[in-house]
């Protein structure tokens, strides 16, 4: 009884070890490729628990999600004006054919890099050699980066692989060209300065003058209307003097005597030379005659 008892139990633990050995679990992050004596036999893509045969099969497996590949370094690549600029890009790639992976690569990650390094700077060359600086700032750098991708794409699928996108994180002078460039750009600003600076100038006197004008109008006009007052109220006045003359002309000559009077004699140290029997002192000596 005993003898049986431990060979099942032998033979359960047998079981287990050669179920451990030919069970395997495929992530949803990976795919798997079953080798039996080094040769492919299948690939396994769908996330679960699959079977091997123990001891004759091995299984490898790799990771099918989206990878990135990001250059240390900026590349130097030179436009078609032949002047050298600094890129900096990233890839995005991922395994779709795992067994062809496989085979031209030997499932090697850092190989597979390499080569697709290689296929996009090639194609950065080739279309950079195409386009102005101006072209890659500006518009013309999203269809850059679109014929990139396709012709790095159609390279990469020869070895299982999809490029999915390639992008252009920046792109600068080298050192020496950017010296330059910032002296060019920091002189041209200054010019724009001064040019604002001239027509604020320009404007400014432009404005005073205006304001000038409008001053000397402005007091014109008030003089005008000033000597318009004046001259009714003077002819006002004249009006009323030659009324006052009509109605009593004596009286009125002699208020105008004593008028005289007052203005001749306003200061002590006044002198005049007249002789005496001047008109100018009528009323004076009519009111000696009165007071006699």
């Amino acid at each position: 009884m005993n003898t049986k008892i431990r060979n099942l139990l032998v033979g359960t633990i047998i079981a287990l070890i050669l179920l451990s050995m030919s069970a395997f679990v495929v992530d949803q992050r990976q795919a798997a490729i079953v080798f039996q004596l080094g040769e492919v036999m299948r690939v396994e893509t769908a996330p679960g628990l699959n079977f091997k045969l123990p001891l004759v099969q091995n299984v490898r497996f790799f990771d099918s999600r989206i990878l990135t590949i990001d250059t240390p370094d900026p590349e130097r690549f030179i436009t078609a004006e032949k002047k050298n600029v600094l890129v900096d890009s990233y890839v995005k790639w991922r395994i779709f054919d795992v067994k062809q992976y496989y085979i031209s690569v030997g499932g090697d990650e850092a190989r597979a890099q390499t080569r697709l390094l290689q296929t996009v700077n090639a194609a950065l060359r080739e279309e950079f050699g195409k386009l102005t600086i101006h072209d890659v700032v500006s518009g013309k750098r999203d269809d850059l980066m679109r014929i990139v991708q396709g012709k790095a794409d159609g390279d990469a699928r020869k070895i299982g692989v999809e490029v999915l996108d390639v992008r252009l994180k920046r792109v600068d002078f080298p050192v020496e060209i950017s010296d330059s460039v910032y002296r060019r750009m920091e002189a041209e600003r200054k010019r724009v300065a001064n040019e604002l600076r001239a027509t604020g100038n320009a404007e400014s006197e432009k404005i005073r003058a205006d304001a000038d004008r409008q001053r000397q109008v402005t007091l014109s006009q008030a003089y005008r209307d000033a000597q318009k007052i004046k001259g009714e109220g003077d002819a006002r006045a004249t009006a009323l003097y030659a009324a006052a003359f009509g109605r009593n002309s004596e009286f009125f000559s002699f208020y105008r005597s004593l008028e005289a009077y007052k203005q001749t004699f306003k200061d002590k140290g006044d002198v005049m030379v007249l002789d005496p029997s001047s008109a100018f002192f009528k009323y004076l000596k009519s009111s000696g005659k009165g007071g006699q």
